[in-house]
Formats: structure tokens, C-alpha cells, sequence
């Protein structure tokens, strides 16, 4: 079984924001693929899918973004899932408006949801997913960038890099994480 869990911040006013990018690739496959069961456990939704016959778990936490860790490490033990069948993903400054980086560790980066989940888990050897929403203009704050909505100009990129990032988790899913860096990196 996979864990695919999408970081975001849970209610309608964050719906559509750049932070909110991880949810929106769990709501994209969660819509190719036939919704199983619905979960509410460990202060997280939970839509299970199978994924070209694979069972995943395609989770959003409820907590907010800065606390992932305090969803995602229940649910890998409540699952019975070690962190080679997790793959976190995420928004990233760091990389240009629509771009996807797949990696099977690494650091934080700045990233506090991340940052949290690393220190829930005590590891940093788990899958994760970046997509790009690149750095805020001049004179703008970083939190107003993440929690805004995408530009008109933006908005067709960002559909499109959700698009890709659901194609990248399904490759995870079915050939690993060396074939989806191979094919999405």
C-alpha cells in the first residue's frame, strides 16, 4: 500500500492557494480514479483509490500545514506504513512556477510542514513531491505569497504542473521513485 499525503491548510479560505498545491494533486487523483472509501481518522481525510490496481491512500490532514507531522505519524503507524511507501507533496518556493522535483529524502528546505513531518517521523528518508510557486515579487512577504491565490497568468501553468504531478505520483506508484525522478525530474 502507498501514502500519498498532500500538504495544505484545511478550510475555504485557503482553497486555491499556492500552500494548498499538495491538496490539489490528492483532489486530482482522487478524481481520475474511482473514490473506494472516505476516512476521517488521525486528523486527516482519507479517499482510498487503486492506482493501476495498487491500493493508495490519498491523504489530506486536517491540521494546518506547520503541524502535518502531528497527522502523518499516526497514520503510518494506524496503517501499518513505513516511510518507503510515503510520498509527501508539497508547494515550493525554491523552484519556478510549475516545475516538479521528485526526491527520496532530503531536507526541509525552509519548509515548515515538511520540517514538521521530519521531526514527527525522526527521519528524513521519505519520498516527496515539490511543485514550484517560485519566490515572492520584490517588496512582497513570503507568507502573503503562500497563502495567495495564483495569478490569471499563473493559473494555467499551475493546472497544468497539478496535472503533472498527479502523472508523477502514478508513476511512483506503479515503477518507484528512481523511475519518476528519471521521467519527471
Amino acid at each position: 500500500m502507498k501514502l500519498v499525503v498532500g500538504l495544505g491548510n484545511p478550510g475555504e479560505d485557503y482553497r486555491g492557494t499556492r500552500h494548498n498545491l499538495g491538496f490539489m494533486v490528492v483532489e486530482e487523483l482522487a478524481r481520475r480514479y474511482r473514490v473506494e472509501k472516505h476516512e476521517y481518522k488521525h486528523n486527516a481525510v482519507i479517499a482510498w483509490v487503486r492506482i493501476h490496481g495498487e491500493p493508495v491512500a490519498l491523504i489530506k490532514p486536517l491540521t494546518f500545514m506547520n503541524l502535518s507531522g502531528a497527522a502523518v505519524r499516526p497514520l503510518l503507524a494506524g496503517l501499518k506504513a513505513g516511510t518507503g511507501e510515503l510520498l509527501v507533496v508539497y508547494d515550493d518556493m525554491d523552484l519556478e512556477p510549475g516545475r516538479i522535483r521528485l526526491r527520496a529524502g532530503g531536507g526541509a528546505g525552509g519548509h515548515r510542514g515538511l520540517a514538521s513531518i521530519m521531526e514527527k517521523l525522526g527521519t528524513s528518508n521519505f519520498n516527496r513531491l515539490r511543485i514550484g510557486i517560485g519566490h515572492p515579487p520584490k517588496g512582497s512577504d513570503a507568507i502573503g505569497h503562500v497563502l495567495g491565490r495564483f495569478s490569471t497568468e499563473e493559473e494555467p501553468v499551475m493546472t497544468g504542473a497539478v496535472a503533472k504531478a498527479a502523472d508523477a505520483v502514478e508513476v511512483w506508484v506503479t515503477a518507484g521513485i528512481v523511475k519518476a525522478m528519471n521521467s519527471y525530474n
